[in-house]
């Protein structure tokens, strides 16, 4: 017995020995010092510009027919005028009310690159009117904060392209590499009739681009606990989509004689089973480079469960799945949305029916997303089917190991100082779904800073973004393109 715990001892001696040495070198890479640049333009007049954009209400209703075509035009001619440098030096292609920019650059043999934004914005949620400090279509500028529908998604970064081309050219600046701008008008859709032209005209045109710079992530200011440093989450790749209609049956008839179980019940347990069981995730790909550059950034505890994931790894993917924003980076989120039945309320349906609205991630497929589903809560009282177009899988990943990703990293710090630079995973959707058709690696980053209080703002109430965030996307943007057109 004391050979055994002897042996016992020594065993877990030696196994706290491997975890701490483990953790002791799950350290932040050492990094090339950056040179610190200082841009400098003109704070007021880019905010100005903003506020200016912000004020023409370009909304994406639910379908075309219901814009008013006008606002958009009106945003076309503020652009021309606005920025007039931008549009002598460069070419214009207009698609539909989409700007495509082409800036020239002297040397051909080098692929172009692109960088994009959108200009339309989604509509207030009516009766919330109310509820916004500043009027969401004023854009007000207060205590150094312009407020507005559009002011983090996506007008600024649109204006801050637009700002940093134009500081550019006054200086006397030409791109080797040439350089396109998309600013796209209905992104909030789809980008059917935007992006999608866009990529088709490149492709038409014979064009492949090295890379693509579209919105996605940001700088988050402590989102994750532990990290202090701001942390840069370039995006390489984004969700796929699917929403399926799951449909529950029932026997009917008056809600005076209802059965032991209505339809409406069926569909609550196979709601219940959909969020209870989520589409299977974990760390790994994409989402294990993500957090292997961050949790070096983190205290000791979390960076000895990261380090040791043989040992610490349930536990550590259990805990990630708490948080909403973590969990939807292990795996394909479940969301059921909408929810149908009845049709008076004295009268048992014959049908339940719920949409739920599945994003993919890269591990995933559409297919495999329906299988899934089919398979938990499918049976003879229960069908499951696509709804609407069919879905989208998840775009491919781009190479965090590419020029690209690396130049948009440098830029960053070189603006912001010591940030720490991570690949992400977009959870949402973009008009890089298209512009990746024609582009060898795409990414989706804001260069300005968010905080956990500015999430409501997009698609939500009092959407808003400092007029020094504002500048610092600028001068970041204008450091993109100084490297990526050489």
């Amino acid at each position: 017995m004391r050979n055994f715990l002897k042996i016992l001892l020594g065993f877990v001696a030696l196994l706290v020995v491997v975890v701490v040495a483990r953790t002791m070198l799950h350290q932040p890479a050492t990094e090339t010092a950056v040179q610190p640049i200082d841009v400098a333009v003109d704070d007021a007049l880019i905010a100005e510009h903003l506020s200016q954009a912000i004020q023409m209400p370009t909304v994406s209703f639910e379908t075309a027919s219901e814009g008013d075509v006008q606002v958009f035009n009106a945003f076309i001619d503020w652009v021309k005028a606005t920025y007039p440098e931008v549009n002598q030096v460069m070419t214009l292609e207009q698609l539909e009310y989409t700007l495509l920019y082409k800036w020239q650059g002297s040397d051909p043999t080098l692929q172009p690159i692109l960088l994009t934004g959108h200009y339309d914005v989604v509509p207030v949620i009516p009766g919330t009117e109310d509820l916004w400090l500043h009027p969401p279509f004023g854009g007000e500028i207060h205590d150094g904060v312009i407020w507005g529908r559009g002011a983090l998604d996506d007008k600024s970064a649109v204006v801050a392209m637009l700002e940093a081309a134009t500081w550019l050219i006054q200086q006397g600046f030409a791109p080797e590499r040439t350089v396109y701008f998309s600013f796209g008008h209905d992104e909030e859709r789809g980008g059917g009739a935007g992006a999608a032209a866009v990529a088709e005209y490149l492709a038409r045109a014979k064009v492949q681009l090295a890379w693509s710079l579209d919105e996605g992530s940001f700088l988050f200011d402590k989102m994750l606990p532990g990290v202090e440093r701001l942390m840069a989450a370039i995006n390489v790749a984004e969700k796929g989509s699917v929403t399926l209609a799951v449909v529950a049956k029932g026997a009917g008839g008056h809600s005076s004689m209802p059965p032991q179980q209505t339809a409406v019940g069926v569909l609550a347990q196979a709601i219940t089973k959909l969020e209870n069981q989520p589409v299977p995730g974990g760390l790994e790909g994409l989402s294990l480079d993500m957090f292997d550059v961050i949790s070096r950034d983190m205290p000791f505890v979390a960076r000895m469960m990261f380090a040791n994931r043989w040992l610490f790894g349930n536990i550590l993917e259990e805990q990630l799945a708490q948080q909403t924003f973590t969990n939807a980076m292990l795996r394909t989120t479940t969301a059921p949305t909408m929810l149908s039945a009845s049709i008076k309320a004295n009268v048992l349906p014959i049908e339940a029916t719920a949409i739920v609205n599945f994003r993919v991630h890269p591990r995933d497929s559409v297919q495999g997303v329906v299988d899934y589903v089919t398979g938990l809560v499918g049976n003879e009282n229960v069908s499951v089917s696509v709804s609407g177009r069919g879905g989208r899988g998840a775009s491919t990943v781009s190479d965090k190991d590419s020029a690209g990703f690396k130049l948009i990293g440098q830029a960053v710090q070189e603006v912001y100082g010591d940030v720490l630079i991570v690949p992400g995973l977009m959870i949402a959707a973009s008009d890089t779904v298209h512009y990746s058709q024609v582009a060898d690696n795409s990414f989706r980053f804001n260069p300005m800073v968010v905080t956990s209080s500015d999430l409501t703002g997009f698609h939500g109430t009092n959407e808003k973004i400092s007029v020094a965030n504002l500048v610092q996307g600028t001068r970041t943007y204008v450091q993109v393109l100084r490297h990526g057109a050489h």
